[in-house]
């Protein structure tokens, strides 16, 4: 495992990384080409980004991939195939809004899931909040079951995203600890794209021809919102604890629904507001509890 030097604050690192991330869903939304396939390409151009750093990488390190750590890198690579595929899907059937909301409730999974696999136990506070962010969610689908059922099918997809984004944001919690951040970020984006090429080949999904339009969205997905975004919270993971991860993207919402309301002029639904305040509020408040348990 490499000794890196900190020459950045990795909380602001963080910060940087919601930035970049908040311009998928936009660049998802220009795109015409099918949610299956802009998945592939940004990750297939992120794996070919990240081919020089791998390169070097190897070059210091000796031996390869322990089998346990291989087998936590591929299940993390599946996930994140399915995160992508999932929200992208969402991203075609309800707002940026309420998708970039539901997507983002992965905090609450994600600490539910430690303490599971920890047995550890949870307050009634945190509990409480827990039932905040259900009823937040609640809010804005059944806001978009009124407005019929494609909206819902979105709002849906969007949690299914949410679910598998948090098996891939445990997984790097204990391997980033082991591994370099090239090798890590080279076998599950690889892995990803491995993943995805099968399920085009599968359900017959055309990968060409697309329009330079369309690639040079695909190109931007990876190097902006891939490169930096997904991997720099990677890096961050060694040194700040996922729980500051989870709270900072809450910012995502509100950065990508902002763009969307200058490029598309997208005005969201009033539920959607309404529920994504309670979302996002359950969402810090049951962080802060579960971290002053902890403390505590």
């Amino acid at each position: 495992m490499e000794k890196e030097q900190i020459a950045l604050n990795p909380k602001g690192v963080v910060i940087i990384g919601v930035f970049f991330t908040s311009f998928s869903s936009i660049l998802v939304r220009l795109s015409t080409a099918p949610p299956l396939v802009i998945a592939t390409y940004r990750l297939g151009f992120t794996v070919l980004l990240l081919v020089p750093a791998f390169v070097r990488s190897r070059r210091r390190e000796a031996g390869w991939l322990k089998r346990d750590v291989l087998l936590l890198c591929l299940a993390s690579g599946a996930f994140l195939a399915l995160h992508f595929l999932t929200w992208f899907v969402s991203l075609r059937h309800t707002s940026v809004a309420a998708s970039t909301i539901l997507v983002n409730t992965h905090p609450v999974i994600i600490v539910i899931g430690s303490i599971v696999l920890l047995k550890e136990r949870i307050s009634r506070r945190a509990l409480l909040f827990i039932g905040m962010t259900l009823a937040g969610s609640i809010v804005i689908s059944l806001g978009d079951w009124s407005r019929g059922g494609r909206s819902l099918y979105g709002d849906l997809m969007a949690l299914a995203g949410a679910l598998f984004v948090s098996g891939y944001i445990l997984i790097g919690r204990v391997v980033r600890k082991k591994v370099s951040l090239p090798l890590y970020t080279f076998t599950v984006y690889g892995t990803s794209t491995a993943i995805l090429l099968l399920l085009d080949l599968i359900t017959g999904t055309p990968l060409f021809p697309y329009t330079p339009r369309e690639m040079l969205i695909f190109f931007t997905l990876a190097l902006v919102c891939t490169i930096g975004g997904h991997t720099l919270f990677n890096w961050a993971l060694r040194y700040v604890e996922p729980a500051f991860v989870s709270t900072a993207i809450l910012g995502e919402p509100i950065f990508a629904s902002l763009l969307a309301l200058l490029v598309f002029g997208e005005v969201p639904a009033p539920n959607v507001p309404l529920g994504g305040l309670l979302v996002m509020a359950g969402i810090f408040f049951f962080i802060r509890a579960t971290q002053i348990r902890k403390a505590g």
